[in-house]
């Protein structure tokens, strides 16, 4: 196994050696400096001569060196000389020494590098026409900082290789990765990330020099929820996307610079459009939230953008059925019946993919009509912590927090499918950092290992006394977490389960040396929108409808299945807005089409209360059209006229009911312990027997989550190949 693999004893190293990007100061007294083709730098020890050459502004080439990952050194494309030394030594794994003298383009170096490179290429096919990777090849092009082809300005103008080339058979690792192992160069870069930020050890080598292959061992899946990753990392074209296989290059694509709304994390992406279409999304750099990964359904799910759409307004007519109409007819029919009723007959509940724009929009027509029955699908206890208090609903400690936390507490949540990026921190922690973990709820495969507490939320009563084991390691920790997954909130007992936890993060608050700008208790929520929807005072849950049925319902992007027909009167007005014909559309009596995340410029905020933008990437299909320029046009109709016209207006309406919301990558910090604790004790609700079970369990409850990724066809297979095993996608290999 060429690979140094990560191990918890390691933590002693100094993170730069382990590629991390966080790294703690140290005393000039105690830099050395180097040279670096005559120019003096000064370096912290442990520096790697790679590192100290970047931080001089040469470049080193590399295939297997990756910043986030173990140093494996195995290419040896790195090769530098060091003034004096008998031979050449490989910059990425080679700590530099107090007065070294480092020699980048020696003719020791240039010879060394031109070796390497015609021995990569010796067995590396001629693919790059048919070659998905084409434009974006290491081999071909620039590595992330080097300007110019690497296997011209390192390798040499002619092979001596004669031989016919090396053949390897390819592997069926999923409906997602499509493998061409000829053209691997064993740089492990995949096996890495794998084992180290994934967490799944899937991936290993077999055989030796020149049979040396990647693999699974044995014919099986990847499984993971991070797998299109080793796409991105890979620096040849062995490891592709499948769904994107040979449909557009890199540079016929325009790039829009964007967030993700398939859960609450808020990963930065580039959407990668031609022709109006979304051709792939990939992940975007962003340090304090996803790094530079994105989920599975993040990467693939973007196909039912273009599946089960709504492209047209819709009325039912006279016989029960949906019939196309234009949007005047629609918009008036809507108006119509907002005239007709006023206070809570009228009613609304937003889905989990509407932006911040479209619940201001929403909650001022509602209140036009003297109505605040403003709901969303995902429930929060309205007590316990007090929902008036914004750090009671928001992950306060922030993702990139955890890296700084000792010891995390999971109740009733599986953050390895709920928010994958999220858990990917915490394993990051884990590995580097000595993190402990402890789970209450049911037991689930995380990519770490955890301390099992039990499934019974009446445990967290005994840690809150002190009378559990855990408890001792809660107050003896510096900067503990304690972490509640949405979904343990949605049970009738969900504001005891949040009022013990607020009293045990007090507690501890109180007695430990925890310091006071570090939060103790944090939620982790599973949507995009419920964040925004709270700030602006929307209600969680629909039991206000359930108990009032009103005789106008608008349903925002609603898809959840939190209300039927059947739990409203049978005069029940229904109208739905949004973009896919999902859950929501078949029982609506008006339908009016809406846009997609990728198809306009919108506010999100993620689980740690930061507010980001996507941008308008492809326009919406048909005649749908923005959530919030729909609202507008109706209240016009309706005769209560929205005052504002523009995107910019929308935003200073924003800005005059949640500030917060138009604070762009800001994250507030939060002050709520004292009057949280105060609120939590005027809860008169008792703790269920009930195990705490979390929604996603199992990877299969991951891809299909949401209306977009039900209407992928790429999150289908996942789904069967999961269930079924590879195979029963497999396609005909077309190369």
């Amino acid at each position: 196994m060429l690979r140094i693999p990560l191990k918890r004893a390691l933590v002693g190293l100094s993170k730069s050696s382990k590629g991390c990007v966080r790294t703690t100061a140290t005393a000039a007294s105690n830099l050395i400096e180097v040279f670096v083709d005559g120019q003096s730098v000064m370096v912290e020890p442990g520096t790697t001569v790679l590192q100290a050459c970047e931080k001089v502004g040469m470049q080193i080439p590399r295939f297997c060196y990756h910043e986030r990952l173990s140093v494996a050194g195995n290419c040896r494309m790195c090769l530098v000389e060091i003034e004096k030394a008998p031979k050449v030594v490989a910059a990425c794994a080679m700590p530099v020494m107090k007065g070294w003298n480092i020699l980048t383009n020696s003719e020791k170096s240039k010879k060394a590098r031109e070796g390497v490179m015609e021995f990569l290429l010796a067995n590396h096919p001629l693919d790059c026409p048919i070659c998905d990777q084409g434009g974006e090849c290491d081999l071909q092009i620039n590595s992330p900082n080097l300007l110019k082809d690497q296997s011209m300005m390192f390798g040499s103008d002619r092979s001596r290789f004669l031989e016919g080339k090396r053949a390897v058979e390819d592997k069926n690792i999923g409906p997602l990765v499509k493998t061409i192992m000829t053209r691997c160069i064993q740089c492990t870069r995949c096996i890495r990330f794998a084992s180290e930020i994934a967490g799944v050890d899937d991936l290993g080598t077999t055989g030796r020099g020149n049979d040396m292959q990647v693999g699974t061992y044995i014919e099986k899946m990847f499984m993971s929820e991070l797998s299109g990753n080793i796409i991105d990392i890979c620096p040849v074209g062995a490891l592709t996307s499948k769904p994107y296989a040979f449909t557009a290059r890199p540079w016929e694509t325009r790039k829009t610079e964007s967030i993700d709304v398939m859960d609450a994390v808020g990963s930065n992406i580039v959407v990668s459009t031609r022709t109006g279409e979304v051709m792939r999304i990939l992940p975007r750099m962003h340090e304090d939230i996803n790094e530079e990964w994105i989920s599975d359904k993040t990467r693939f799910a973007y196909d039912g953008l273009k599946r089960q759409r709504l492209t047209e307004p819709m009325v039912r007519n006279e016989k029960g059925l949906l019939t196309y109409t234009s949007w005047e007819d629609a918009l008036s029919c809507v108006a119509g019946m907002l005239q007709s009723f006023q206070g809570n007959d009228v009613a609304a509940i937003a889905g989990g993919l509407v932006d911040a724009e479209a619940l201001i929009a929403l909650k001022d027509l509602l209140n036009r009509v003297d109505s605040d029955t403003l709901c969303t699908e995902e429930v929060f206890p309205t007590t316990g912590a007090g929902t008036d208090l914004r750090s009671s609903y928001l992950l306060n400690t922030t993702i990139a927090g955890v890296e700084e936390a000792d010891v995390v507490l999971l109740v009733g949540t599986n953050p390895r499918f709920e928010a994958p990026l999220f858990n990917a921190r915490i394993r990051k922690s884990w590995l580097h950092n000595d993190l402990k973990v402890a789970l209450i709820g049911s037991p689930v495969d995380l990519t770490y290992r955890y301390d099992h507490l039990g499934d019974s939320p009446k445990i967290l009563q005994d840690i809150a006394f002190g009378s559990h084991p855990f408890s001792q390691v809660l107050h003896e920790a510096k900067k503990p977490m304690v972490v509640v997954g949405s979904s343990a909130l949605q049970r009738s007992d969900g504001a005891a389960i949040l009022a013990a936890v607020s009293n045990i993060a007090q507690k501890i608050q109180m007695s430990s040396g925890v310091t006071r700008d570090w939060k103790v208790m944090n939620i982790l929520h599973r949507i995009a929108s419920q964040v925004a929807a709270l700030d602006l005072g929307y209600k969680p849950g629909v039991e206000a409808i359930r108990k009032n049925p009103p005789k106008v319902l608008f349903l925002l992007g609603a898809d959840g299945g939190c209300i039927t027909r059947q739990d409203l009167p049978k005069d029940c007005f229904i109208i739905y807005q949004g973009h896919h014909g999902d859950v929501g559309a078949p029982i609506a009596d008006v339908i009016l089409p809406g846009a997609a995340y990728t198809e306009k410029s919108a506010t999100y905020v993620n689980t740690e209360g930061r507010a980001q933008q996507t941008k308008v990437a492809v326009t919406p299909p048909g005649l749908a059209r923005e959530d919030w320029k729909i609202l507008r046009a109706l209240s016009e109709i309706a005769g209560m006229t929205l005052p504002y016209d523009t995107l910019d207006q929308v935003r200073n309406r924003l800005e005059e009911v949640s500030p917060n919301l138009v604070r762009y990558d800001d994250v507030e910090g939060a002050n709520y312990f004292q009057q949280a604790n105060e609120l939590s004790k005027l809860v008169n609700q008792q703790l269920l027997a009930d195990p705490l079970i979390p929604p996603q369990l199992t990877i299969k409850d991951f891809y299909m989550t949401d209306s977009i990724s039900r209407a992928s066809q790429t999150m289908a297979k996942c789904v069967k190949a999961v269930t079924e095993g590879a195979q029963a996608v497999e396609e005909p290999s077309i190369c």
